[in-house]
């Protein structure tokens, strides 16, 4: 048995010597850290936090460097220009856009117009965490976690905006909201989550700690969730949502398919929330840090605004400087 072991081991090695070696010679790659270690790679240079680690690399190497993480080679570029130019290539390497996606364009989900019918949405939720920010330090100062208020903001505008619900707050404790926070939340673990199955196939193979089982047991368990919001919706066309796509189903049905519409919806929920919450945290604890720029945003806010009403998006043309803060950390995330 331990012989059968070391001959593994051994053809591991050696064919991780081979891949190597016939790798370099038929690409040019950008600096790598030393040593890269046989099967591991670069693995061992994985320390927390990572965005550090990357940072202290890129000090070493340069601006763009080449890692390979098992059987996976990944670029890390740390330039600003170099990312604008390799987003500029790629875009231009993906014209022209197959026809199913120039059909989803035609939506234009978020074009102003569409985009204002929602206004009063996003208006209610952000009185609602105000009132709640309010509830908890209105006897006296209070420390209170951002991040997960945000988030359920952030959730809550979503899933009014695509169903006319709510799933997220004290009051929200029925069945379907408990039902859609559980998968969420295990939707949003499992991508946090490192598979050793994403660098080292046989751990697939293998369903390492069942991995692929629970990913999959998540997946059915959203697609049924999203399906029951459009059969609902089928049934009831009255409500003014983002499942009015399915209006369109009548005219062009191949295009326009349940599975489209469930897939917007989890660009939306997955791709609209992270980036949301971390874009105002770091924006509020940068002004933290930096009083004399929290004042100023304050002046300009008192000068356009006053203080007898809430800052609306109608307004936000009027405050450039409110703007370029939020701006800067959209750009930097």
């Amino acid at each position: 048995m331990e012989i059968t072991w070391l001959y593994a081991l051994l053809s591991l090695f050696l064919l991780s010597l081979l891949f190597k070696f016939s790798s370099k010679a038929k690409r040019k790659l950008p600096p790598s850290p030393v040593p890269a270690l046989p099967v591991l790679g670069h693995l061992h240079f994985l320390k927390f936090p990572l965005h550090r680690t990357l940072h202290k690399l890129s000090q070493q190497l340069g601006p763009i460097l080449s890692l390979r993480f098992g059987n996976r080679l990944m670029v890390v570029v740390s330039s600003p220009a170099m990312v604008e130019e390799f987003h500029q290539e790629r875009h231009r390497a993906s014209q022209p856009a197959p026809v199913h996606h120039g059909q989803i364009h035609r939506l234009q989900l978020y074009r102003p117009a569409r985009l204002n019918v929602f206004q009063s949405i996003r208006h209610d939720e952000s009185k609602l965490l105000l009132k709640q920010l309010y509830g908890k330090s209105c006897q006296d100062f209070a420390r209170v976690e951002l991040r997960s208020m945000l988030s359920e903001l952030t959730f809550n505008v979503i899933m009014r905006m695509v169903a006319g619900k709510r799933y997220y707050g004290e009051d929200e404790e029925n069945d379907e909201a408990k039902q859609f926070r559980e998968i969420t939340d295990q939707v949003f673990k499992l991508g946090g989550v490192s598979n050793p199955g994403d660098f080292f196939p046989v751990f697939r193979w293998i369903d390492y700690k069942g991995y692929e089982k629970t990913v999959m047991r998540v997946t059915e368990k959203m697609d049924a969730f999203l399906q029951g919001l459009i059969d609902e919706h089928k049934r009831d066309k009255t409500r003014n949502t983002m499942i009015d796509l399915l209006s369109l189903q009548e005219s062009e049905p191949e295009y326009y398919t349940d599975v489209m519409i469930k897939g917007i919806i989890m660009v939306m929920l997955v791709a609209g929330t992270d980036t949301s919450v971390l874009t105002i945290e770091w924006a509020m604890s940068a002004l933290l840090k930096h009083p004399e720029k929290m004042d100023k945003a304050k002046v300009e806010i008192n000068n356009h605004i006053g203080n007898n009403r809430l800052v609306n998006e109608s307004d936000l043309s009027k405050l450039p400087y409110l703007q370029n803060i939020l701006e800067t950390f959209v750009y930097s995330l």
